[in-house]
């Protein structure tokens, strides 16, 4: 980019750039102080400012880091562009109607955002005032946004607060809720005076309120985590109390680091500050109950009271460890979201299905973390070594010829007698021997090669020198001219001539030939440059079998609190071995099965679930479904069947994906995945709830384990792992070493059946105690009906209709987000309808009428459609679930 054009010149030229940065960030948190105030500058001369271009009408608007737009996603570069007019790039001239879709790419979104905060932020440094009414309307839309965003929080709140089963829960918790919201609410209206005393100690501010907020400002991370995490927590607290108490500690703790003011200059991962307010909530709260009740605690705590003061250090180091795997795939909402569900996890899981969970992905996550790292990071740097810097093999010389030979070798002998070549090429001290004059051909000096050569002189004879290049000179005149020059007078015979080209330029080994400095390799990858290729494929090898035995290792080794297998074995199947178990919960009924068990003596090993038996009492209360299941079919064959149900839509999908490929875009092939989730889950869920949510904890740990050997680009699946995700990544996918979109996928479905059946009371009995639960609700299916019908419906309608865009513009039409929450309605009637139907009891609260589930139903679906829309600074697949979720489960559809 040309250095001496103005800013807004080099912006139009930015504009035209096909080459997105797909590793840099939004700037999503808080900044510096000094960059939100403005000040005057004595050294710019306002009337020295020379003329520019007027600025360009085209409406720029922050990325959509919410991974899949609703309307307008992106487009690949492998794309043709679409023949529409509202599916192309706007003009530069194009008014600011919002009747245009959008730049194709989120990484476009991202690039302008950055560039127009740039450039905004400097006009401020300099004193200048904003380009127009053009940023001010923009301004004014992207407030309105951000507006609708914190209106939506406020709702789910009030919405939440109104709840009749948690009522009682905020006035028992009442004193650490209002000490957690005052701390907040505190330190967010404790920055701008902050920033005021900031800039009138450090600069001389051009207005009282030197207070600017950069275009580029996304409050997600300061909304969504703490909002999230106290918000679920009052829902699930009517199940298990302890649950609030540490996520309102987590809360302020996931705040942004901007807001707490700085007490030490040395740079730490935990701020004493933050730590002690962190802590308010639990202090205040305790010393309250010692006064009104004689020191005693709360009855249903199970966290002790030095574990919760932990948690600040713990999501602080959690963050960093998660920071430097997922490098910048991740958002800073999303990695506060992540650290604060996985602490939940670690210290509030009690089902069996929580505990496994835990287990695969605390227990075995860090063994490979400890065990791997360093081979995984080794084979990271040997595959980013290109193999031409490899040490080449060294090639086996010649064997020595005899002594006799070399002194009577007849090349040599026929070229001293006759000037002949002692191998196949010519002859350099013939050809500057031999008389081209008495050639026959003209041509003939021409046809070997370059006219001009360049002598290496015997010893310091560069006389000789200068006379063999006027030589040269006066042989390329003579072809040239075709005419017979006389030969020179005295011309030494000079050896070992090479052809040059003396004007070309010398090659440089710090820059290229464009002045571009070249990229020196890091100390890691040059450690492997010493190696050959053979050595390099065996040393990948052994860092693969390596990485391997580890993860079987994290598995099976029979070690407490290290071996998953162990973990799950005490604390999920009250110490059942899990393959029998395993054995016995998918194939108890089958009667050849239990007779070999029988046989065999193994009912010790396998676990068999009692016979069904079809009896009048047991069937009362039942509906047909749940009768079918345990009193014909048995409850192990309804395994059974859901998991052949589940690998057939499968199949059926990934056939029409295949089908598609050459014949529909991208963004309609990765809907697919979405339809599939929908078939697979929406009717299957309420069959067996403990089932479907084992299922999707097993797969998430099993695409979590497979993107690791992908991203590690070990042998043999890392290369084929990437060739099939290749063709469904999104720009999303491209930001990280992470392939986010089919594990946000899988996350957004699972969430809400996870936190469902933590709100649920269990049932069963023997080796199957907590594998079940009495009552189905609307909730369990919210992710599903989110993100495989929402969602798909919104891309695919606003792509193709989507016409009439938000006021703040973006990626977002009004069409798309109307096919959201229609999809969403749809989907909850369904649900609820499939619940009426199969007979399954519902659970308090969700008993009213259809009219009255209908009107509550219409304002879940519109909440999370316009969270859809708003949403930047996190994933639509993981938020938007969740937010749907909340309000299912306190509306009580």
């Amino acid at each position: 980019m040309p250095e001496h054009l103005d800013p807004s010149e080099q912006g139009a030229l930015r504009l035209l750039s096909r080459s997105p940065h797909p590793y840099h960030h939004q700037n999503s948190e808080l900044l510096d102080p000094s960059d939100h105030f403005e000040y005057k500058s004595s050294q710019i001369n306002p009337t020295s400012t020379r003329s520019v271009r007027p600025s360009t009408s085209r409406e720029i608007t922050p990325s959509s880091d919410s991974g899949t737009e609703a309307d307008d996603e992106h487009f690949l570069k492998g794309l043709p562009a679409p023949r529409r007019l509202r599916k192309g790039l706007r003009g530069r001239n194009e008014l600011l109607s919002g009747t245009s879709t959008p730049i194709p790419s989120p990484a476009s979104f991202e690039e302008e955002g950055r560039r127009l905060s740039y450039n905004l932020k400097r006009e401020s440094h300099l004193g200048k005032s904003p380009r127009g009414p053009a940023e001010a309307l923009r301004r004014r839309k992207e407030a309105v946004r951000r507006f609708t965003e914190f209106l939506i929080i406020g709702f789910l709140g009030v919405v939440v607060r109104t709840n009749i089963h948690v009522q009682p829960i905020l006035r028992k918790w009442s004193r650490e809720f209002d000490a957690g919201l005052g701390v907040s609410a505190f330190l967010v209206s404790l920055y701008p005076l902050r920033l005021v005393i900031w800039a009138y100690r450090h600069r001389t501010p051009g207005r009282k309120i030197p207070i600017s907020i950069p275009s580029s400002f996304d409050p997600a991370p300061l909304i969504y985590p703490p909002a999230i995490a106290v918000l679920v927590s009052l829902l699930l607290a009517v199940d298990n109390e302890a649950i609030l108490i540490p996520n309102i500690i987590l809360a302020i703790s996931s705040l942004p680091p901007s807001l707490i003011p700085v007490v030490s200059s040395v740079d730490q991962v935990c701020d004493p500050l933050h730590w002690t307010l962190s802590c308010t909530p639990l202090v205040l709260g305790e010393a309250f109950r010692m006064l009104t009740t004689g020191g005693a605690g709360s009855s249903s705590a199970t966290i002790s009271a030095e574990t919760v003061t932990l948690l600040y250090p713990l999501h602080q180091n959690l963050c960093s460890v998660l920071r430097t795997l997922t490098t910048t795939s991740l958002l800073t909402a999303e990695l506060q979201l992540l650290s604060i569900s996985l602490i939940d996890l670690l210290l509030l899981s009690s089902s069996p299905q929580a505990i496994i969970l835990k287990s695969m992905l605390w227990v075995g996550g860090l063994d490979i973390l400890v065990s791997c790292t360093q081979a995984i990071q080794w084979g990271v740097s040997l595959a980013r070594v290109p193999k031409w810097r490899f040490k080449r093999t060294n090639v086996p010389s010649k064997p020595r010829p005899a002594f006799i030979s070399t002194l009577m070798s007849w090349r040599r002998v026929r070229h001293d007698l006759f000037h002949a070549p002692v191998d196949s090429l010519s002859c350099s001290s013939c050809e500057a021997f031999d008389d081209h004059e008495d050639s026959d051909e003209l041509g003939s000096v021409a046809s070997k090669g370059p006219l001009r050569v360049k002598t290496m002189p015997d010893g310091n004879d560069s006389a000789g020198a200068d006379e063999n290049q006027v030589f040269a000179t006066s042989v390329g005149h003579k072809v040239s001219s075709h005419s017979i020059d006389p030969k020179p007078v005295s011309t030494p015979l000079r050896r070992h001539t090479l052809p040059s080209n003396e004007n070309a330029a010398r090659k440089s080994h710090t820059h290229t030939p464009s002045g571009r400095r070249k990229r020196t390799a890091s100390n890691s990858v040059r450690a492997f440059f010493s190696l050959t290729q053979e050595q390099a494929a065996v040393r990948k090898w052994a860092y693969a079998v390596y990485v391997y035995i580890c993860m079987a290792g994290a598995v099976i080794l029979p070690v407490p609190f290290v071996g998953v297998r162990v973990t799950v074995m005490d604390g999920a199947l009250h110490g059942n071995e899990p393959v029998g178990w395993a054995l016995g919960y998918l194939f108890g009924n089958l009667p050849w099965f239990r007779w070999e068990v029988v046989s065999r003596g193994l009912e010790r090993w396998i676990c068999l679930p009692p016979r069904p038996s079809v009896e009048a009492g047991d069937s009362y209360g039942m509906g047909w479904v749940e009768r079918l299941r345990q009193l014909y079919l048995g409850e192990a064959n309804t395994r059974l069947v859901l998991s052949a149900y589940f690998a057939a839509i499968i199949i059926v999908g990934l056939i029409v994906v295949f089908r598609l490929s050459p014949v529909y875009e991208v963004d309609t092939r990765r809907k697919v995945f979405h339809f599939m989730m929908v078939a697979m889950f929406l009717p299957a869920t309420y069959v067996d709830p403990t089932f479907a949510a084992l299922a999707l904890s097993i797969v998430l740990a099993l695409f979590l384990l497979l993107d690791l050997l992908r991203a590690s680009q070990l042998p043999p699946l890392s290369k084929p792992l990437a060739s099939f995700l290749a063709p469904y990544v999104d720009g999303r996918d491209l930001r990280g070493p992470v392939v986010i979109s089919h594990i946000f996928l899988l996350i957004g479905c699972a969430i809400p059946l996870w936190l469902s059946l933590g709100s649920l009371p269990r049932a069963g009995a023997g080796y199957l105690e907590g594998w079940d639960v009495p009552t189905r609700e609307v909730s369990m299916v919210s992710g599903v009906i989110c993100v495989g019908l929402g969602d798909a419906a919104a891309s695919l309608i606003g792509r193709r209709y989507g016409q009439r865009k938000w006021i703040w513009g973006g990626g977002k039409s009004l069409e798309g987000s109307v096919a959201f929450a229609v999809a969403v309605f749809v989907g909850l009637i369904t649900a609820r309808l499939w619940l009426r139907v199969g007979g399954w009891p519902a659970t308090d609260g969700n008993s009213d009428t259809w009219s009255v589930s209908s009107q509550k139903m219409g304002v879940c679906a519109a909440t999370a459609s316009l969270t859809e829309a708003v949403l930047t600074g996190g994933n639509d697949n993981v938020i938007v679930p969740v937010i749907l979720w909340t309000c299912v489960k306190t509306l009580g559809v």
